[in-house]
């Protein structure tokens, strides 16, 4: 497998302060997505606030854009982008996208055998009672109107590891957390959080609604406190063994109001 032109990636159409954090030989590439920007498009005019400002192939999971250089009549197909994995708009953080479909087909399956390891960071109003704790939840989640709701009222296993990083002594008083999910559930550590007592600050679905509103006042962000801080797993392809990592920085206001 030949590796990609380094004009490939310097002329990603990337979307509003997204940005490329790392990428292998063989077309893995990780990035850093802000609050705010669409993992893909999910309708039409929705290209220019995605990760990438390119359309979109729901049925390939893949972006494609027009590639000026290959001249008019060229046979080649356009440049193509697979997207491996989502984040919520409002989460932001590390997202994987490959440049390549059978590298793509690979890494899915890593993320269907739980072989990637996600590590997020979360700001939570209150204090969890111990410093570490395993949460396991059975997660049931409802699609309608494209729209997602997780209730943990039964369903399906939920599990991930929680550490406390620092406890602030405001008021209110915050807490930032480190939270390691087992298991890919939609909205699982959102609704494992406000479970057990700790909702996510900004969390206009499952948080604490009336301190989500005097947070937004007092401090002037109205952002959801989820981010997607690391992503790390081997892999293989063609016979030979791969490891990747990329993390994304925390951005500063999480630590800032604790």
């Amino acid at each position: 497998m030949s590796a990609l032109p380094e004009s490939f990636w310097s002329t990603l159409p990337l979307g509003p302060g997204v940005q490329l954090l790392a990428r292998d030989p063989n077309g893995l590439a990780a990035f850093d997505k802000p609050a705010g920007v669409l993992s893909h498009p999910n309708k039409r005019g929705d290209e220019p606030r995605s990760l990438l400002s390119a359309r979109y192939d729901a049925i390939g999971e893949f972006f494609y854009w027009n590639d000026e250089a290959a001249g008019e009549g060229s046979t080649e197909l356009p440049p193509r982008l697979w997207l491996l994995n989502r984040l919520d708009s409002h989460t932001s953080g590390v997202i994987l996208a490959a440049a390549n479909e059978e590298l793509a087909r690979e890494i899915r399956t890593q993320f269907e055998r739980r072989e990637v390891r996600k590590t997020y960071r979360a700001l939570v109003f209150g204090a969890p009672i111990q410093r570490q704790q395993s949460w396991r939840d059975r997660l049931f989640v409802r699609r309608q109107g494209g729209h997602i709701r997780a209730t943990t009222d039964g369903g399906l296993p939920a599990e991930s590891l929680m550490q406390v990083i620092r406890t602030g002594r405001r008021t209110p008083r915050l807490s930032l957390l480190q939270l390691e999910p087992h298991t890919g559930r939609s909205h699982q550590l959102r609704a494992q959080c406000t479970k057990r007592g700790l909702p996510i600050v900004g969390d206009a679905s499952y948080g604490d609604f009336k301190r989500n509103r005097e947070f937004a006042r007092r401090t002037g962000c109205k952002r959801l406190f989820l981010h997607s801080l690391e992503s790390s797993f081997d892999y293989r392809l063609r016979g030979k063994r791969f490891s990747f990592s990329a993390q994304a920085p925390l951005p500063p206001e999480f630590e800032e109001f604790l």
